[in-house]
């Protein structure tokens, strides 16, 4: 007689993330049978988004993006505040609420558990890049338009801004978007998970550019309004503005003195509208970018005119189609017609959201001064900020494959044109840096480090890549600088006060410090540093002389390394 076999053992339940992800995945899996075209052009958009976002960033160990070194640094004392081996808790204390710019370093901080610094900073980076195709998608798809029109939000993430380091700005915007769109979304059909998505993205706009949520606050409520004749609809949108409006409220109370501002006289200024070119893509001597500029532009232009044709094409069908009921009949329309003629106020009223949003901004573009107390380049942001939501303007995708697929194509090869002058760029400014890579090497954990950057050429830049980078030895390393974002009092790294007990805090320096190293004099400025770094292609020895204990170190291409005797 054999042995019985057992019963089969039934399979194992699965856990509560799979069946979290088997849900979309089962739907996205789905939508790709469904509409492969679709599925393929998707794809097409993510590898333009890694091309255009990612690629320059890998080519580079330091991106000759200007403030991007002290944003590194900001994220390092982040996310190593705790450790007294980095010597950020006895310096600085965080204010993440008083001034609340934290999600590119919250982010960087995190990823510095599992990755070196700098390639940390770089991914927190190109997260906040990422978010204007992102935001973008999700705008066109409130707008009852094809999400893969997201691409557009690839033109501008190689703007000047990008390239001053104004991530938090570029970022924000994205989230601006993202936040119109899923407004759209609620309005349109309203669920407890888009209020939930809504809720979220006004935080983390919160948590990004405070000086921009009050506009998307207002854009939220304006696209409700907007929207309303087509939707009658309200109260959805109260509960996913409570937790950020509350977070607004306490930050107004405890906000630092600096993001009180400044009072200032508005004026308009429509000459500025000729200034345009020059500050979107101009951030490079290379005239491979302005060249880049033009080419991409007639890609643009041919999508839109494509886009534009096929919107004509299909309008015309809809006028030619012959009615659905009996002529003479009084009968009601259909759900179905009525679903439709609902759709059809919906996406006419939706579409002056963007458009509304876009003048708002261009009207800050004319009539904001350049700087706002010690806030500087103002104006000039609002720009970006007018074209990047004016794309929301675009006509739909056209159905046809036909128009469909070159419409595409030609967006994307558009940004990937803009996406490679940067990436030739970034890779020439890598060479550039390799002897301040070799020179900090010889500098030790921890510094009290003072660094004047007196010579700027080296680079492709418009604008100095070099003035903060040897903030850098900050976020890898730890310790002090001479100077430092931190003293404006306008970043969630702020300075102790001196008077504080166990404060062990740089000397202050005289505005516009980093502008000016001719002033530097080193029995008024060099006592409480032990490591000296200088930009400057005649030497430096002179610098040093009324301080004998100051010896020289090394000196690797442009950059000159001394150190006090002494010192570890």
């Amino acid at each position: 007689m054999g042995t019985p076999s057992l019963p089969a053992e039934p399979p194992a339940a699965p856990g509560p993330a799979r069946r979290a992800l088997s849900g979309p995945l089962r739907r996205a899996a789905g939508a790709a049978r469904r509409a492969p075209l679709g599925a393929a052009l998707a794809l097409v958009v993510v590898a333009a988004s890694v091309l255009v976002i990612a690629v320059p960033l890998a080519v580079v160990r330091y991106p000759p993006m200007t403030d991007l070194p002290f944003h590194a640094a900001q994220t390092a004392a982040l996310g190593h505040y705790l450790d007294p081996a980095w010597h950020f808790r006895e310096q600085f204390t965080l204010q993440p609420l008083a001034v609340p710019y934290l999600s590119m370093y919250a982010l960087g901080a995190l990823l510095m558990l599992v990755l070196p610094p700098v390639a940390a900073v770089k991914v927190a980076a190109a997260a906040m890049l990422a978010l204007l195709p992102a935001g973008l998608a999700v705008l066109f798809h409130g707008l009852k338009r094809s999400p893969l029109l997201g691409v557009l939000g690839l033109l501008l993430v190689w703007c000047n801004l990008t390239h001053w380091g104004f991530l938090n700005h570029m970022g924000a915007l994205g989230l601006f978007a993202m936040v119109v769109g899923l407004t759209l979304l609620l309005l349109d059909r309203p669920s407890r998970g888009r209020q939930i998505a809504l809720a979220l993205a006004l935080v983390a706009l919160f948590f990004t550019h405070v000086f921009r949520f009050p506009f998307a606050i207002a854009a939220v409520i304006g696209t409700a309004i907007v929207v309303f004749p087509a939707t009658r609809r309200l109260r959805p949108i109260a509960l996913p503005l409570a937790p950020s409006l509350v977070l607004f409220a306490v930050w107004l109370a405890v906000r630092t003195d600096t993001l009180h501002g400044a009072p200032f006289a508005p004026a308009l200024h429509w000459e500025r509208l000729g200034e345009v070119p020059s500050l979107l893509f101009t951030s490079f001597t290379d005239p491979a970018e302005a060249a880049a500029a033009h080419r991409a532009a007639r890609l643009v232009l041919a999508a839109l005119l494509v886009c534009a044709g096929g919107a004509a094409a299909q309008l015309a069908g809809a006028s030619a189609a012959p009615a659905s009921s009996p002529a003479g009949a009084a009968e009601a329309p259909s759900p179905a017609l009525a679903a439709d003629a609902r759709r059809r106020a919906f996406a006419r009223l939706a579409a002056l959201v963007p458009v509304a949003c876009a003048a708002v901004f261009l009207g800050l573009f004319l009539s904001l001064p350049l700087q706002i107390g010690l806030w500087w380049y103002v104006y000039p942001r609002e720009i970006v900020a007018a074209l990047f939501l004016g794309l929301g303007a675009f006509p739909d995708l056209p159905r046809s494959p036909w128009l469909k697929v070159p419409a595409v194509l030609a967006l994307s090869a558009a940004a990937i044109s803009l996406g490679a002058v940067v990436r030739d760029n970034y890779r020439r400014f890598d060479h550039s840096t390799r002897d301040f890579d070799a020179i900090i090497a010889r500098i030790p954990r921890a510094p009290r480090l003072l660094y004047l950057v007196f010579d700027h050429g080296g680079s492709t830049r418009s604008t100095t890549p070099f003035i903060h980078l040897p903030a850098w030895v900050q976020a890898t390393r730890g310790g002090w600088l001479s100077f430092h974002f931190a003293v404006w009092d306008a970043s969630p790294v702020a300075y102790r006060p001196r008077s504080e007990p166990g404060a062990v805090v740089p000397p202050p320096t005289p505005l516009r410090w980093e502008w000016t190293p001719e002033k530097f004099d080193v029995r008024r400025h060099g006592a409480f540093f032990d490591w000296f770094l200088v930009r400057r292609r005649a030497g430096a020895d002179h610098l040093f002389a009324k301080d004998p204990s100051i010896v020289p170190v090394d000196h690797v291409g442009d950059w000159w390394l001394y150190r006090r005797s002494g010192a570890p």
